[in-house]
């Protein structure tokens, strides 16, 4: 029981001393992962629309 008491001491002393983000560092966050994601989605639909445009004229 002496264990668990002490894991929890210790866990909230750790909590403490944690740094949480701002909302305008979460904000900040979502919108550079959202302008990465459209960037690369867009890259890899045109990629994808010449290689089925170059392979359907093949073919």
């Amino acid at each position: 029981m002496q264990k668990i008491l002490q894991y929890v001491r210790n866990s909230r002393a750790e909590l403490t001393k944690v740094i949480f983000p701002t909302k305008e560092q979460i904000r900040n966050a979502f919108v550079s992962v959202f302008i990465v994601v459209t960037v690369i989605s867009l890259f890899l639909a045109l990629i994808d629309a010449i290689m089925s445009l170059s392979l359907s004229s093949i073919l």
